[in-house]
């Protein structure tokens, strides 16, 4: 497989894997010395099932095996990023503009570290977002330590609120459709 990091070789294997099964690797992480965890995080369009993680985690482990390049034992952990998924690459900020977004820099950035609102976008290798608390605001790439998405609860329940009122609408138009036969 070459050299490189553990990280880099296990990415380079997971991303492999993930494209051939349709999915997307959102984010590898290599934790630990003396028993490491490797955490794969994949995606694809209207989530991954079990089965997908399951797929993954049974090719990547056994390719992982073969390769025997983590020096100890390890665990391996393969998941969906979840609802609040880490930002991780340009094309991240890209794909969720319009969303809202928590991010946090390596330094201070007009005297502030921690960016929570809505991402605007992705130029010039920087992040563009509209901070709560200081408006628009431009953060370079380089400079991001960690980024999420951030979750809108109230959003959230309205949007279910909207599609059971709207599967409720939908029955009582069959059952009115029904009971005119």
């Amino acid at each position: 497989m070459g050299n490189g990091t553990i990280e880099e070789r296990v990415r380079k294997i997971a991303e492999h894997v993930a494209t051939d099964h349709g999915l997307e690797l959102v984010h590898v992480e290599v934790l630990g010395t003396r028993r490491r965890i490797v955490r794969i995080y994949i995606d694809k369009p209207g989530g991954v099932s079990h089965q997908d993680c399951s797929v993954v985690s049974e090719h990547v482990g056994t390719i992982l095996d073969v390769e025997d390049f983590i020096p100890s034992s390890y665990v391996l952990e393969v998941s969906s990023p979840g609802l609040e998924r880490g930002l991780y690459k340009r094309e991240d900020y890209r794909r969720f503009a319009g969303h809202r977004a928590r991010v946090r820099t390596h330094e201070a950035i007009q005297g502030q570290r921690n960016f929570r609102g809505q991402l605007l976008g992705f130029e010039n290798d920087e992040v563009i977002m509209d901070d709560r608390t200081r408006g628009r605001v431009s953060i370079p790439f380089v400079s991001i330590a960690r980024a999420n998405l951030e979750i809108d609860l109230e959003e959230e329940f309205r949007r279910a609120e909207q599609l059971a009122a709207e599967r409720a609408a939908s029955e009582r138009r069959e059952e009115s459709e029904e009971s005119d036969e």
